[in-house]
């Protein structure tokens, strides 16, 4: 007789796990993996994953997608057509036993179109509950085909009954915003992509920190300030914090940074001894270094390709005028000869 071994049974289906790598937007020709894991479950299960219809909320499965038993799903060059809310499942046995659906994880996969702009009223990350919210897609260009589309817990579009498209701006007003509100916001075209993503957060404190919500570009300044729900506070003293440290207790609930550096990247908050402290922010700046370098190599590169037309244009006048000293010095032998001939005559 061998040793008794305890046998459960569980009612409750496995769960699966989602996870993206990078978790972040990606640029099309980046590589992405979608990781998905059975939890607190032996081995044996097959993976399979799928994308989330914005409008039906079904599941259709990903046609390129392998199946296998290590549960990674790479996308070695993403395009803009990959952008979408992605699930996974697992599956072992004959006949097959399915897993529920995993968690949801949206994919970003955003282009560059210097014509388009995302313009957020009031502008910035951060919104009281109850405030009203206006975000433009504004293409500059004069194209239409944008809508604002946001991602919370699913990929979908901004209310219909909140939308408004005039000529080549589409505009989206959530008249009242709610906790649920928070997630990410951004343009899309069908022929051309996502574009200009944005971090919103609405929220039911008292305290929250106006900080921008696009990129800050390197020696720009910044400022942040306390916002209040009800009124201001007599004391407007409050403290700022970076990354969890203190970085200018000041006397009034504002701070100036001159010059924004690389280094200053990071989570900011604000507190206010009455009114309690705002959520964090992420503060992103961005590098101009590449513009930097665009315009030194247009600086040397220029002289350096105008120094050929400019040798070769001393060069024609040097010899044009040796052919002009020439020609002279030929006119006068031939007239002195001419003299010469006449005086001995």
């Amino acid at each position: 007789m061998s040793d008794a071994v305890t046998l459960t049974v569980s009612s409750d289906k496995p769960q699966t796990v989602l996870s993206v790598s990078p978790d972040r937007w990606l640029t099309p020709g980046e590589s992405v993996t979608l990781m998905c894991e059975v939890t607190n479950s032996s081995t044996g299960w097959t993976f399979s994953w799928f994308t989330v219809h914005e409008s039906t909320e079904e599941v259709e499965l990903v046609p390129d997608s392998i199946r296998g038993s290590k549960g990674i799903y790479t996308v070695r060059s993403v395009t803009v057509k990959h952008t979408g809310v992605y699930v996974c499942r697992a599956e072992r046995g004959d006949p097959a036993y399915h897993t529920e659906y995993s968690n949801t994880k949206p994919l970003f996969v955003t282009s560059v179109s210097p014509s388009v702009s995302l313009i957020i009223r009031p502008n910035r990350s951060q919104h009281f509950s109850s405030e009203s919210l206006s975000l433009s897609c504004e293409d500059h260009s004069n194209s239409t085909g944008w809508t604002v589309r946001r991602y919370t817990d699913k990929l979908k579009l901004c209310s219909s009954s909140d939308t408004r498209s005039t000529g080549a701006t589409s505009t989206c007003t959530i008249r009242s915003l709610n906790t649920s509100d928070t997630g990410v916001y951004w343009c899309q075209s069908k022929s051309i992509g996502t574009l200009h993503h944005v971090n919103i957060s609405v929220h039911n404190g008292n305290v929250i920190l106006d900080s921008p919500v696009h990129p800050v570009t390197e020696g720009d300044s910044l400022t942040l300030r306390c916002l209040y729900r009800d009124k201001k506070p007599s004391n407007l003293r409050a403290e700022f914090y970076k990354d969890g440290s203190v970085v200018q207790n000041q006397t009034t609930d504002m701070m100036t940074i001159p010059t924004v550096s690389k280094s200053h990247e990071g989570f900011y908050y604000c507190k206010h001894p009455e009114r309690g402290e705002s959520p964090k922010s992420w503060i992103s700046v961005r590098s101009e270094r590449s513009q930097v370098k665009t315009s030194s190599f247009t600086t040397i590169t220029f002289p350096l390709a105008v120094c050929p037309y400019l040798l070769a244009t001393v060069v024609l006048v040097f010899k044009c005028c040796r052919s002009k000293v020439s020609h002279s010095s030929v006119e006068d032998q031939l007239q002195y000869a001419v003299r010469e001939d006449e005086a001995s005559n």
